[in-house]
């Protein structure tokens, strides 16, 4: 069996999945998408996530960042490395415009 390994060429490598296969599963973010973002004029891997919101689905990027890169740079004719990685942000969320204005109106009333 070993010897049958050995002696079995590989076969040419075929890139079967094209422009409509899914990267970014939680923002549903396709290749095709990644490249046009590219020859759009992104060439970073922030610029691409602010353009098409590629990491900032739930995962936050853990799933398709290499993926991504790789896209780009082979895109640029890049290492991946040249594209950078996605900059990480703490969460947000909403705070009611009276948390920043109470200390004011506060301070207004004496």
């Amino acid at each position: 069996m070993a010897k049958l390994i050995r002696t079995r060429k590989a076969e040419p490598f075929e890139e079967k999945n094209g422009d409509d296969m899914i990267i970014c599963r939680c923002e549903e973010i396709t290749r095709g998408e990644i490249r046009r973002a590219v020859h759009d004029g992104m060439s970073t891997m922030n610029e691409v996530k602010r353009y098409l919101r590629s990491g900032m689905g739930l995962c936050q990027g853990q799933t398709c960042q290499r993926l991504v890169q790789g896209i780009i740079a082979a895109e640029l004719g890049a290492k991946p490395g040249d594209v950078g990685m996605i900059q990480g942000r703490s969460p947000v969320r909403p705070v009611e415009i009276q948390t920043f204005g109470k200390n004011i109106l506060d301070v207004q009333e004496v």
